[in-house]
Formats: C-alpha cells, sequence, structure tokens
C-alpha cells in the first residue's frame, strides 16, 4: 500500500490529502464560467456550418439549431473531462480535475452523466446546488456524491 506520514496524519492516497480541497469550490466556479465561454465560441463555426448545410437541404438541417448548443457541449465534455486529463479546459486553466473515489479513471460516458447530472440539478436548484459543498465532505455536489466523484486541485 502506498503510505505516507503528513504532519502526522497517514495519507494513503492523494485524495485524502486535505490540501487537495483547497480552493476548489472558487475554482469550480470559475472553471464552469470558462467551460461555457469555451463551448459558446465553439458554436460559432458550428452554427455557420449548419447554417450553410440548411441552405443546401432546403432548410430541413436547420432544425439542428435546436440541439446544436447541448450537442456542442456533450462532445466537448466527452472530449476534454472523458479524456486523459480528467479536466475540461476551464478545468485545467484552474489547476483541478475530477477523480473517481475507486481509484479508476473517468471515461466519456462519465464524464458526460457528470455533466447532465450536473445541468440538471441547476435547473432544478439553481444557486442552491452550491450549498451541498459546504456540508459535504470533500466538497463534492450532489452529482459528485451520486456519481462517486471528487474535484480536487490537480498540483497535489
Amino acid at each position: 500500500m502506498n503510505t505516507r506520514a503528513l504532519d502526522g496524519e497517514i495519507i494513503t492516497t492523494r485524495l485524502d490529502d486535505t490540501r487537495a480541497y483547497d480552493g476548489v469550490r472558487t475554482r469550480r466556479v470559475l472553471a464552469c464560467a470558462i467551460d461555457y465561454l469555451i463551448i459558446g465560441l465553439l458554436l460559432i463555426p458550428f452554427g455557420i456550418l449548419v447554417f450553410f448545410l440548411g441552405l443546401l437541404t432546403f432548410g430541413i438541417a436547420w432544425s439542428l439549431f435546436g440541439i446544436l448548443a447541448p450537442l456542442v457541449a456533450v462532445v466537448y465534455v466527452w472530449n476534454t473531462l472523458g479524456g486523459r486529463d480528467q479536466a475540461t479546459m476551464g478545468m485545467r486553466m484552474m489547476g483541478i480535475r475530477l477523480d473517481r473515489l475507486d481509484g479508476r479513471a473517468i471515461d466519456g460516458l462519465t464524464a458526460t452523466v457528470h455533466t447532465v447530472l450536473f445541468w440538471a440539478g441547476n435547473v432544478a436548484l439553481t444557486p442552491l446546488v452550491l450549498l451541498v459543498t459546504l456540508f459535504s465532505d470533500r466538497k463534492r455536489t450532489l452529482h459528485d456524491i451520486l456519481l462517486g466523484t471528487v474535484v480536487t486541485r490537480s498540483d497535489c
């Protein structure tokens, strides 16, 4: 087992280190804002593509505009949060990452379900969704608790 002593406390994994959670809540909110900005910028070229596809298909492809934003966001999350770094671009800029409590890597499906639960939680509980982090261990949100994940600092 990979154990070490830190300030008299036995640390078995990096998820047990309390320093991994310092400032995570603030970083998480800023990372979310950055990710929404990135997704918004990604919508511009895809919107232009759908516009021209609509011209070619006599307007049929314009029905894609209704699902374009969620589709771009899911593809973005699948490839970033479900990727090697286990963090979106905003999370990387803020120095945080998503970890599973069982130690396995975050895959694309888990990343997508995590994000969809986040969106659903915001629709139902905005801004109360962040209140759970004040009372939960490791500053976890409700969708983190449901999926067995935690957001930590990537520099710890």
